[in-house]
């Protein structure tokens, strides 16, 4: 009996129309990427393991996938490894590659590796998969598109603000009006650390405050307690568990709060630029909000962060995220260059952009005109008609085979071709030929394809 064939979790097919949808997303984030002055790069869908692990924090590493060596990838690892069952140690000795797990850290690393061919500041743009061992859920899944815009070599704050308007200005052309771009910055987090006393759990206190908005405070004050975060330092953020009001009035409050901390002031005056920036340049339909919450859990951000939440009513997580990384090419060896960029969800936006019906009609247009098939003298009559339909910019097919033409017109109206062309033996000895509109049943005699009006 055949094995029934299944999907590892976490993956999809994508037929005709939810392709069609998702290059209309593509084609519309890219153009825009091109607008602002972006160049195209793309890199492997695998990376040496070394280039991978520890960018991404405890957590995200737990998620990379890990590619086994070829050939006998046991024969080099210690018996006693086994034994033990000590599998990380084993991990190094069976596999030196892994799946990226998103697209910044390859670019970091391909920035670095050509940098005496890029002309300073670089602003890439890169459109490309990626896989992560995640939990599939709703708007989650392990094989995913990301869509990334980066600058390095520039630590102006002026492309916190270009990034800023690329994302309102994407997604307003998408129809995504009303959705929500947090803002925050790693300095104000390290700031909130200093005051507390606990700059040795940076990481924990911001893993944790990341999770607010989705296991809510008191389990995030637990979760932080559990790190060794004490009650009485937790007390002293406490105004940052329900922070409210216009960024105005946060900026003002955060001023108060980290009056202490010179970097955590230094990261306000950082976001009150941006925001006043934004103020007097103005945005389409998004929303600039502060929210001090925001730390996006990756070890890699030194400054500015950005999240995209979807419009209201709509429930999904993040549809777009990205930071400053002032220090990600030093890794790899190259110093004092500032890096900033951001990323589409492509994948949530498709979802949300579903849910609300906002893509357009036309978009899932495919073959306009179908010539039905009456023979071999018939169809070949029609070739040339095709020809020249196709080279005026009509998207029209040939039915290959002589069928029955209950059958052709049943294909028709499957793959929902608006239109068919009836070419028989009549039509040829007039030069003519019958388009029928496969929605109204009207049909008309057409002597050239100029007489065709859809």
């Amino acid at each position: 009996m055949a094995q029934k064939p299944s999907l590892a979790k976490g993956t999809r097919d994508f037929g005709p129309v939810e392709v069609a949808k998702r290059n209309y997303i593509f084609d519309t984030i890219r153009k825009h990427f091109k607008t602002f002055g972006f160049a195209p790069i793309e890199t492997p869908s695998f990376e040496n393991s070394s280039t991978l692990m520890g960018k991404y924090g405890e957590e995200g590493d737990r998620l990379i996938f890990k590619i086994l060596n070829s050939g006998d990838f046991l024969k080099k690892v210690d018996s006693g490894l086994l034994e033990q069952k000590a599998s990380n140690k084993i991990m190094t000795k069976i596999s030196e590659k892994a799946l990226r797990y998103d697209l910044t850290v390859p670019f970091a690393r391909y920035v670095v590796m050509h940098q005496n061919e890029i002309a300073f500041p670089f602003k890439r743009y890169q459109i490309q998969p990626v896989w992560r061992a995640d939990r599939p859920q709703k708007g989650r899944f392990r094989e995913f598109y990301q869509c990334d815009a980066d600058v390095v070599g520039s630590k102006s704050l002026l492309q916190e603000v270009e990034f800023v308007q690329l994302y309102d200005t994407v997604f307003n052309e998408l129809g995504l009006k009303g959705t929500t771009i947090k803002l925050n910055n790693r300095k104000i987090l390290t700031g909130f650390a200093q005051i507390i006393g606990a700059e040795d759990k940076l990481i924990d206190f911001t893993v944790a405050l990341d999770k607010l908005d989705k296991i809510g405070e008191e389990k995030v004050k637990a979760e932080m307690l559990q790190k060794g975060i004490s009650e009485e330092a937790i007390a002293k953020v406490q105004p940052i568990f329900a922070f409210e009001g216009s960024n105005t009035y946060k900026l003002s409050q955060l001023k108060k709060l980290l009056a202490s901390s010179e970097i955590g002031l230094e990261g306000v005056a950082e976001m009150e630029f941006v925001c006043n920036q934004i103020e007097v340049l103005g945005l389409l339909s998004a929303k600039l909000d502060i929210d001090v919450t925001l730390a996006r859990g990756l070890n890699y951000y030194t400054g500015s962060i950005f999240e995209v939440s979807a419009p209201k009513g709509v429930q999904m997580g993040s549809i777009g995220g990205g930071g400053r990384y002032d220090d990600l090419t030093s890794i790899f060896g190259l110093k004092d260059v500032g890096g900033v960029g951001i990323s589409f969800g492509l994948d949530r936006v498709y979802l949300v952009m579903e849910e609300l019906d906002l893509f357009p009609k036309q978009v899932l247009e495919g073959v306009q005109v179908l010539f039905l098939n009456f023979g071999d003298k018939e169809s070949l009559a029609c070739l040339p008609y095709i020809k020249e339909m196709r080279a005026a910019g009509i998207a029209c097919d040939l039915y290959p085979d002589a069928a029955k033409m209950q059958k052709q017109m049943k294909y028709a109206n499957k793959r929902q071709i608006p239109y068919v062309i009836l070419l028989g033996e009549s039509e040829i000895k007039k030069g003519t030929f019958v388009l029928k509109n496969m929605l109204t049943g009207e049909q008309k005699e057409c002597d050239t394809i100029s007489d065709l009006a859809f």
